[in-house]
């Protein structure tokens, strides 16, 4: 069963694993919730909000009904729910922290993102900010905020300036498990609109996490 951090009449935040699919899968996150809540709380179903990739590990919030999904898409939307990731990348990056921001077009067919120099249809800006939290045998660990949650978007932005995710096959960063996880997620409560913060961090036993 899925690690639970939280868990309330309207919100369920949980961490999911990397290599399972949070929605649109046979056995993902979703249907896994949705399991758990029919011997626990048969009224309830999980009502995804946002996506990790499936490789990605780390914290996510699902909401329990309609009005809460409604709600917390609305702060996506808006801007106000924060995530933040870890993610260790081969190279070191020219400034320790700093901003990014590209033009980037997602290849459906490919399921694969491009950085693009000029805006037509299906491109979308991106924006992130990053600090380095650690350099070790030629990897940077990075904490990241992103500004704005396109498909593989960290992945992308980061791969374009020759420093790919380490295990990031797609993107050039060679074999191994994809080093990026949800380390962060703060957001307000749908309903009473309480702040609300929570955190985690990647197994420190497991290569690369264990270099920092």
């Amino acid at each position: 069963m899925v690690d639970i951090i939280f868990e309330d009449s309207s919100i369920i935040v949980c961490m999911k694993p990397a290599g399972l699919q949070s929605q649109g899968g046979k056995n993902d996150l979703v249907a896994m919730l949705d399991g758990y809540f029919e011997g626990n709380e048969p009224s309830a179903k999980a009502y995804p909000v946002h996506r990790l990739d499936r490789e990605t590990a780390g914290i996510m919030v699902f909401a329990k009904n309609s009005l809460s999904a409604a709600k917390l898409s609305a702060q996506i939307t808006e801007g106000k729910m924060k995530k933040h990731y870890y993610a260790v990348v081969q190279g070191k990056p020219e400034n320790e922290s700093g901003i990014l921001k590209d033009l980037l077009f997602h290849d459906r067919q490919k399921n694969k993102t491009f950085t693009v120099k000029k805006s037509r249809k299906g491109v979308k800006e991106a924006s992130l900010e990053y600090k380095a939290v650690g350099h070790a045998k030629g990897l940077s660990m990075l904490d990241i905020l992103l500004h704005t949650g396109r498909t593989h978007q960290i992945r992308v932005q980061f791969a374009s300036r020759k420093m790919p995710l380490y295990g990031d096959g797609k993107y050039g960063g060679g074999s191994g498990r994809l080093a990026l996880f949800a380390h962060k997620l703060e957001f307000s409560h749908p309903i009473t609109k309480d702040p609300l913060c929570f955190t985690a961090k990647p197994d420190s036993n497991e290569y690369p996490w264990n270099m920092f």
